[in-house]
């Protein structure tokens, strides 16, 4: 086709803003300039069946194995990032462990649905995963962004036993009314590939929620500026800060931290980053742009995929 075909991690291709939804896409026709991605979205790794013998039966014990541990109950405080998420010195997003802070308790697919209204977001989180994002529109059902489709599924079916919650307030823009964004989300159901405007499950939840134009592919101009920082917290007294040039290449770059987890992370920051001492009267935290990233074989990244320009 003879486009260029680009990962998604800081992408350099050149995009037009989609006209500013006010809770309704009014955009009808093509959209030039605007990428495209085939998002797998594909944050659900299926569990893998234990080895056989030739005989189809399990494998021949060799001395008897210890017991396994029990599941140790999930703690965000230990595997995600705290971080803060600012557009110039606008606070736009707030992941807070601060003492006293429930925001961020988790709770059985079961549980959640008992503290869901129509129009909230649900955030399922898992260890070693990419956060799921979806849209409660009521009646137990959820519409969310998965493998390359806007589906409508019970939550239930959605959290694949994943520990969930209500994350109405990581962002800090003024919501839409619940029925327009029961309306944005249901209106989407069955779109998939070409059609998507989204590059995962939370911009496309958060966009119903909000209608901002920048969580869509390609809605806001790249003019060599980095108007967006990413804040990540090292401790309390000390934060890393990471540039980009749109909301969108930030929430990626967001999403994978949680997938790789805070250890990794704050391995990677002591690693690859190297940040400079601060200067005088400057507060304790270093700034660089995001560091390079492997490009993944086509398939391996859980999900991220292709960007095609149109």
């Amino acid at each position: 086709m003879g486009n260029q075909v680009e990962k998604l991690t800081h992408l350099s291709y050149k995009e037009v803003p989609t006209a500013d939804p006010t809770g309704v896409d009014r955009d009808d026709g093509p959209r030039i300039g605007v990428s495209y991605i085939f998002s797998n979205d594909d944050e659900d790794v299926e569990p893998q069946p234990p080895p056989q013998g030739p005989d189809g039966g399990g494998l021949p014990d060799c001395g008897e194995q210890p017991p396994l541990p029990p599941p140790q109950p999930y703690d965000p405080r230990l595997h995600e990032v705290e971080c803060s998420v600012f557009y110039r010195d606008e606070c736009i997003y707030q992941k807070s462990f601060a003492p006293g802070s429930a925001a961020l308790s988790t709770y059985t697919p079961e549980n959640l649905l008992n503290k869901c209204n129509p129009g909230d977001l649900v955030e399922f989180v898992s260890q070693a995963q990419y956060p799921h994002w979806a849209v409660y529109v009521g009646n137990f059902q959820v519409v969310h962004l998965h493998r390359l489709e806007v589906s409508n599924s019970f939550l239930t079916d959605a959290s694949q036993g994943r520990r969930g919650r209500v994350v109405n307030d990581l962002y800090r823009y003024k919501p839409l009314s619940p029925s327009t964004v029961v309306r944005n989300a249901l209106a989407h159901v069955g779109a998939k590939e070409r059609e998507l405007s989204w590059r995962n499950s939370e911009s496309f939840a958060a966009w119903c929620r909000y209608g901002k134009r920048e969580f869509k592919i390609g809605g806001e101009l790249r003019i060599g500026k980095q108007p967006y920082r990413l804040q990540i917290q090292l401790s309390a007294q000390r934060s890393h800060t990471l540039e980009f040039q749109s909301l969108e290449d930030l929430i990626m770059e967001k999403r994978r931290n949680d997938q790789i987890g805070r250890a990794a992370v704050l391995q990677e920051l002591a690693m690859h980053l190297h940040p400079a001492e601060p200067d005088e009267g400057d507060s304790d935290a270093a700034r660089t742009t995001p560091p390079p990233r492997p490009t993944p074989s086509p398939g391996l990244e859980g999900e991220d995929g292709e960007a095609v320009a149109h």
